[in-house]
């Protein structure tokens, strides 16, 4: 029960906070939204015992919404910042509304249609089986580190590295676009 109730504390962080991170009007005020969001995921991970991947959300993605924070700061204007540019169009509202009901319409079809909440809901074996859950302890720490950092096939070492490099690059671009003279 307590395992219910932090998941819907945490769904309605992360739901709140997305809502507020697209509606908002001010560059810093979004980014600190989605790290909210974020933080909000790390957290359904940690309730799962996926500790790993509770950990890499916090490290990676909160060190991206720091490099927004200082994009932000570098690449747009002080005006811009302080939410005196910006003009909201209402037909982009009005769109941007409607796909969303569209995907979220489609979304609950998706999960009728595959009686994802009935199994859910049902306590047997059958539904354990169906939605995917691990058998046994699951996977250990060794088999991902070694997944994660070998090199051998199947393996990830290289494209973590190819990843890096064109993170820099665009990083790289980014300071560079931002001090470009006029």
């Amino acid at each position: 029960m307590a395992n219910l109730i932090v998941f819907c504390v945490l769904a309605v962080i992360i739901l709140g906070s997305a809502v507020l991170c697209v509606t908002t009007r001010r560059i810093m005020r979004a980014a600190t939204f989605l790290l909210f969001v974020l933080f909000g995921v790390a957290g359904i991970y940690f309730l799962l015992d996926y500790t790993y991947l509770g950990a890499a959300q916090i490290s990676i993605y909160a060190g991206g919404i720091t490099m927004i924070y200082i994009f932000a700061i570098q690449l747009v204007s002080k005006k811009t910042l302080q939410g005196l540019v910006e003009k909201q169009k209402w037909s982009r509202v009005f769109v941007g509304t409607m796909l969303g009901l569209v995907g979220f319409v489609t979304t609950v079809a998706v999960l009728f249609k595959n009686k994802f909440f009935e199994l859910c809901l049902s306590a047997d074996d059958t539904a354990d089986k169906v939605i995917g859950k691990l058998p046994g302890d699951g996977v250990s720490m060794d088999v991902i580190g070694t997944a994660m950092m070998g090199s051998e096939k199947y393996q990830y070492v290289l494209p973590f590295e190819f990843i890096s490099i064109f993170l820099l690059a665009c990083i790289i671009g980014g300071i560079v676009i931002s001090r470009k003279d006029k």
